[in-house]
């Protein structure tokens, strides 16, 4: 069965990123080198309770891996990270991309992933770029780098002047730090990808993998909900 992600009936209107942050407390953040890898680590990771795999554009293989995964494991929703363009917007999507991440945002950017059809999350690391996309109808957003940034205590001082704005924290967070984010309101869901270590995938430890990711899908907490 396929994971509920629903679509925008108006993908330029205020509510055009449907809520990726509730499908899990933790979205896995994936680099791929051989696309092989992609359906058996993406059937690992459901398994363990986490449906949602961001797939980055870091490698040849990212998009074969998302197509595969689009193709073979319809009870996963694949996005798509490190998206920095308009034609990788076109080119994941085509690829059956179910969302997008971004590590920042641009106008050009910003429009591409708006009209595309699916939830978005563009990047965000100052209280000027979250009134920006406030203003332009985006309430939720990727926090990056979350660790770098300010962390905890960043997002914790914004939820009182912005409370509309909703976060996914990627960078820098493992299974230690993750609980404290996902205790504070303003944050869905963080990403990390210490249930993707790289020695468990180049040795094919699916089952490893399985294990890791049902801890993490553990870690939910009564503030770490998208609302």
């Amino acid at each position: 069965m396929t994971s509920p992600l629903p679509r925008s009936a108006d993908p330029s209107g205020p509510d055009a990123d449907p809520c990726v942050l509730d499908l899990a407390p933790v979205l896995p953040v994936v680099v791929l080198a051989d696309a092989a890898e992609a359906v058996p680590l993406a059937r690992a990771l459901v398994a363990g309770g986490l449906p949602a795999i961001e797939v980055t554009l870091r490698t040849p293989a990212a998009l074969d891996a998302i197509r595969a995964i689009a193709r073979e494991v319809p009870e996963a929703v694949v996005g798509a990270g490190t998206v920095v363009t308009p034609e990788q917007v076109d080119a994941v999507t085509a690829a059956g991309a179910r969302f997008l991440v971004s590590p920042g945002w641009t106008e050009s950017l910003l429009t591409a992933m708006r009209t595309s059809g699916v939830p978005y999350l563009p990047g965000v690391s100052t209280a000027s770029e979250v009134v920006a996309l406030l203003e332009r109808g985006v309430r939720k957003m990727k926090f990056f780098p979350a660790q770098a940034a300010g962390g905890t205590a960043y997002l914790r001082s914004l939820a009182g002047p912005l409370p509309q704005a909703r976060f996914c924290p990627t960078g820098g967070i493992g299974p230690a730090t993750a609980p404290e984010y996902l205790s504070l309101p303003n944050v869905g869901c963080v990403g990390g990808s210490w249930m993707v270590p790289a020695e468990a995938v180049a040795a094919r430890d699916w089952d490893r993998i399985e294990e890791l990711a049902r801890a993490a899908a553990g870690l939910r907490s009564a503030g770490g909900t998208c609302r």
